[in-house]
């Protein structure tokens, strides 16, 4: 398998997926099922996210086995911030032996009892000791809107350089719904002397309800053309699918248009609006 550096070095427009494990085991086959139909896409390469707590990475090895059976890169998100090095070390050591390559470095969501593990404090130390523990190409987060931690753009950015610092080969953004906010964070990065390649994070909003959720959870900015979407085809589920997805492709349309060939596509397991993003940009990514 190829490392994800390597794809993204290569010529083109890249267009790659997220998948989430399920939480009961019961739920592996049917999630592999989903992230087949997706990784029949081609996408180039698909991440898959890591359960609360880091509590099943079985889960997220069995659904990145279920992606490598498909010809399409894995990518395994690993969380941190309520685990132990070794449990960490035990969790490269199974990647290493599926012979998956690349790591997404994440401190993770705190949580809510406020206790956590004393082993990572940021992913920046989890970055570090990735590499100390295997030849991995290792990813890491990034916040077009700086993060809701943050007590300031700078000093977000000020992270991030100290997290590629430690080893960062990617770097993959939050959800955004305004185009210019990536294009801003971007000459950011760059004049703080972040080169290495970013992937721009895209979520397909497809049910009103979910515009409230994701503006909460990643304190994504909506713009006003977007609400006015959500509010006029809240009634009509198959409209507000159609407007989301149209309103997806409208935002990788612009991004390609202006350069920017690394796109991650949030799919919610959601083989069928994959499928349409596919299709509608079937000529543009090639």
């Amino acid at each position: 398998m190829n490392t994800i550096s390597q794809i993204l070095s290569s010529p083109g427009v890249h267009l790659s997926c997220e998948v989430f494990p399920p939480k009961q085991f019961s739920g592996i086959a049917q999630a592999a099922k989903t992230a087949k139909e997706i990784a029949a896409l081609h996408p180039s390469f698909m991440s898959v996210t890591y359960g609360a707590a880091g509590s099943t990475p079985g889960h997220t090895l069995a659904i990145a086995r279920a992606v490598a059976e498909t010809g399409v890169t894995p990518l395994c998100h690993l969380t941190c911030v309520q685990s132990t090095q070794a449990h960490v070390t035990e969790v490269l050591a199974q990647m290493e032996s599926e012979g998956i390559r690349n790591v997404l470095a994440l401190r993770g969501d705190l949580p809510q009892s406020g206790e956590r593990a004393t082993d990572f404090q940021h992913a920046e130390d989890l970055i570090r000791f990735i590499h100390e523990h295997g030849s991995f190409c290792v990813g890491a987060a990034c916040y077009p809107e700086g993060h809701p931690e943050s007590m300031s753009r700078q000093s977000d950015m000020d992270y991030l350089r100290r997290k590629v610092d430690a080893g960062v080969d990617f770097l993959t953004t939050q959800m955004f719904f305004d185009n210019a906010l990536l294009y801003n964070f971007l000459y950011r990065a760059l004049r703080a002397g972040i080169e290495v390649p970013v992937c721009a994070g895209i979520m397909p909003i497809c049910d009103p309800k979910q515009v409230a959720r994701a503006v909460k959870l990643s304190g994504s900015i909506m713009p006003p053309r977007f609400a006015a979407i959500a509010d006029r085809f809240a009634d009509s589920p198959a409209a507000m699918t159609q407007a989301g997805i149209a309103f997806a492709t409208e935002q990788i349309v612009d991004l390609v248009a202006n350069g920017i060939r690394h796109i991650h596509l949030y799919t919610m397991n959601k083989p069928w609006i994959a499928q349409k993003i596919f299709s509608n940009l079937s000529e543009i990514i090639g």
